[in-house]
Parts: structure tokens; sequence; C-alpha cells
């Protein structure tokens, strides 16, 4: 891997992480078009620790709030029904899915599940569930003739139950094309949690897992069949600075914005993979034994 495509892969890392398209299917994709080699899953989970680190400083006095409060509800009864502390245990709850399947699907992650078809499967499916929990938040928020708005939920009335069912949506990531937010949105909007609650969640949950998922790749970062080490980190930084700029920018947007723009994208590029793979322009396998 050249320093070019490291900077490249982390532009797109960057871009992508926190938007509900599966910036690890636009990796693969991007190595693909370009006839790069597959960065490789090690590669993506270490350059995901650079959006996480984002996501850190972009949310951090809602960490530290949350991480004080967990702390204390340790050894104070009283404190473990304070929303803060309770949020502590909840992204600890949900991230437990994710830890289990990441480990025994270890090696679909790394082969299986980065065929292009796999991925174009998956960008067409999730995109469709999005759209229809996106229409389910517009239809309650907006009512109708003969019926009021509906009031959607909170993270204050996040439950252990809801917070099993995110990480579940959640752990859907591990395959190529889901998408991280997009899974954990959708799953939110169709539990009735509003767009923002929804999207602070899922970047909430992400943090242990992201993080856990990257820490473990290391020992496979520079190996046979993985990008050099220091032009991954160089990617990792990239995305860090476009992480964070994507972040801001995405939390303002889904205040008062639908995500059908984004519905529409997955789709489109999910139909494009499937008849470009079809017409034997790609190979399903594309990059994984080209590129230097």
């Amino acid at each position: 891997m050249s320093w070019f495509e490291s900077f490249i892969l982390g532009l797109v890392q960057g871009l992508t992480e926190f938007l509900p398209i599966s910036s690890s299917a636009h990796l693969r994709l991007t190595a693909a078009f370009a006839d790069w080699q597959d960065p490789g899953a090690a590669f993506t989970a270490i350059t995901q620790i650079g959006t996480e680190t984002a996501v850190l400083i972009y949310f951090r006095k809602d960490i530290v709030r949350i991480i004080s409060a967990w702390f204390r509800s340790l050894t104070d009864r009283g404190m473990r029904a304070d929303p803060d502390a309770r949020m502590g245990w909840l992204v600890i709850v949900g991230s437990i899915p994710i830890g289990v399947l990441g480990i025994v699907l270890k090696d679909q992650i790394d082969t299986t599940f980065r065929d292009l078809r796999v991925i174009a499967t998956t960008l067409v499916v999730m995109g469709v569930v999005l759209g229809v929990a996106d229409r389910r938040a517009a239809r309650d928020e907006a009512g109708g003739r003969h019926r009021a708005a509906k009031q959607r939920k909170s993270l204050q009335e996040l439950s252990v139950k809801d917070g099993l069912v995110y990480g579940m949506c959640q752990a859907m990531a591990l395959i190529p094309g889901v998408s991280r937010s997009g899974a954990t949105i959708s799953g939110g909007l169709l539990m009735g949690y509003t767009r923002e609650s929804a999207a602070r969640y899922s970047f909430l949950l992400a943090i242990p897992a992201v993080l856990a998922s990257g820490v473990f790749e290391l020992k496979d970062a520079g190996g046979e069949g993985q990008a050099p080490m220091a032009q991954t980190l160089f990617a990792t930084v990239v995305a860090f600075g476009v992480g964070y700029v994507v972040i801001a920018w995405f939390m303002k947007f889904i205040s008062s914005k639908s995500f059908m723009p984004f519905v529409v994208y997955r789709i489109v590029l999910g139909i494009a993979l499937f008849a470009l793979v079809g017409a034997d322009v790609l190979s399903p396998h594309a990059g994984e034994l080209s590129g230097s």
C-alpha cells in the first residue's frame, strides 16, 4: 500500500464512518474500483479507532459524565437510577452481542463477508430497512389528517431490552455494507426513538466495540495480506480529522432532515454493484489479489 492509497482510504473512512452507508463497504469498494489490494479487516478496524477518537472528543462532556456516574453507581446503590449511570450500564449491555459474534465470526469477517455480492446485498437490504424506519419516524412526527403527531422516545426511556436490541443491530455491522450507524439508527427508529436519540446512542454504543476491535486487530497489522503499519496509522490520523468534521455536520443534519438521501444512495450503489459483478466488469473478489 502506498502513502497515497492510505490517504485516500483514510479519507473514505472518515467521510463514511458516521453516515448510514457503511465505511467498511466503501473501503472495500474503493480498493476494488481502483484495482488496489483489499486493505483487509485489520486496516478497517484500526482506522476506525481514528473516527472513534473523534466521537470521544465530540461527546467528551457526555462521556465524562456517564463514566463518572457509572463508577459511582458501583458503590452507591442510589446512583443506579441516575440516567447517566444507567446509560453506562446500557452501553456495556449493548456491546455484548458484537463482542461475542465478532470473535465467533472472525474468519468470515476476514473472508466470506468481503465478497462484493454480499456487500451489494447488504447495501440494498439495509437501505430499504433504513427507508422504512425513517418513513415511520416522519409519520409519527408529522401526524396526519386523522391522527395526532406521536411523541417519540428519548434516551431517558432507554431500557435494558432496547439496549440489547440496539446491540444486536450493531452486531449486524460485522458484515460490510450493513453500516454500524445505519443498523443501530434503524433499530432505534423502529423502536420509537427520535432521530437524534437513535444517532446519539449509536455513536456512544460504538465506542467500546470499535476501540476493542481496533486494539484486537493491532496484532495482525502489517502482517501477511494486511496493509503496512505505518500507512495504517497515517490513514487512522486522516480518518480522525475528517471524521470529526463529519460527525459535527451529521448531528446537525439529522435534527431537521430525513435519511432518505442515504437510503437512495445505498440502493443505487447496491444495484450498480450487482450490475457490474453480473456483467463481469468486476469480480466478486476484485482487489483481493491485485495491487501491492
